[in-house]
């Protein structure tokens, strides 16, 4: 049997949604080793971003993560994520993450104090074009019945 997420984004006069099943849990260690560290999103982009709006992570709209401030600690598998653009929610969160074997990044936003195991819900999106400075982390959500990539750049800040 396997566990069915369906997360749905708001756009203008349609909506985009993502069903997502269980994943693999067996860890790529070598990637997140690679992604220790602290990172910002450089830019966020897809097709049709002029006139599809993405609620990333059910947070903010996907512009708002533009500048945000991450930090990945590999060995434990936790972590940081900060909005903070002018005229965007401003937003701060622990994280936990991994990447399994399959190159998908699995996150989970949490509130403070709140244990990883209590969060039923998550994101997967996938790792791509990973160097020692940068990388992309692509979700993959259905726009009025056709796939569509968001793309989010990071780049390392240290």
């Amino acid at each position: 049997m396997k566990k069915v997420i369906l997360l749905c984004t708001l756009a203008v006069l349609m909506f985009a949604c993502k069903s997502t099943s269980a994943t693999s849990t067996n860890t790529d260690r070598k990637t997140q080793v690679a992604m220790k560290g602290n990172w910002v999103i450089s830019s966020v982009t897809y097709p049709g971003s002029q006139y599809v709006k993405v609620n990333t992570f059910q947070i903010a709209d996907s512009e708002c993560f533009v500048g945000s401030n991450w930090k990945f600690v590999s060995n434990n598998n936790k972590g940081t994520m900060a909005l903070t653009k002018a005229n965007c929610m401003a937003f701060s969160s622990p994280i936990t993450w991994f990447v399994n074997n399959d190159g998908q990044f699995v996150l989970k936003v949490l509130n403070a104090g709140e244990k990883a195991r209590k969060v039923r819900e998550g994101y997967v999106l996938y790792v791509a074009n990973q160097t020692e400075s940068s990388f992309q982390l692509i979700d993959k959500i259905d726009v009025a019945g056709k796939m569509t990539d968001v793309v989010y750049q990071f780049q390392k800040v240290n």
